[in-house]
């Protein structure tokens, strides 16, 4: 029986682009560099950010 390894990780940032008015997400391997992204997104009262960790083995079985 094989032992699983904790699964691998990325940051998925999903956040308002205020000059599109549109929905947008960006990847990151470091939760940290995440962070500052989003949270430089945060400009105004309606601006939002969310840091989602995704382990790497789902992340390529919801893209198939």
């Amino acid at each position: 029986m094989e032992e699983q390894s904790e699964p691998q990780m990325e940051f998925h940032v999903s956040y308002l682009d205020a000059d599109s008015g549109l929905v947008r997400t960006e990847v990151f391997a470091e939760r940290g560099e995440a962070e500052r992204f989003a949270n430089a997104r945060l400009k105004d009262e309606d601006s939002w950010a969310v840091v989602d960790a995704v382990a790497v083995q789902q992340a390529r079985r919801l893209a198939a």
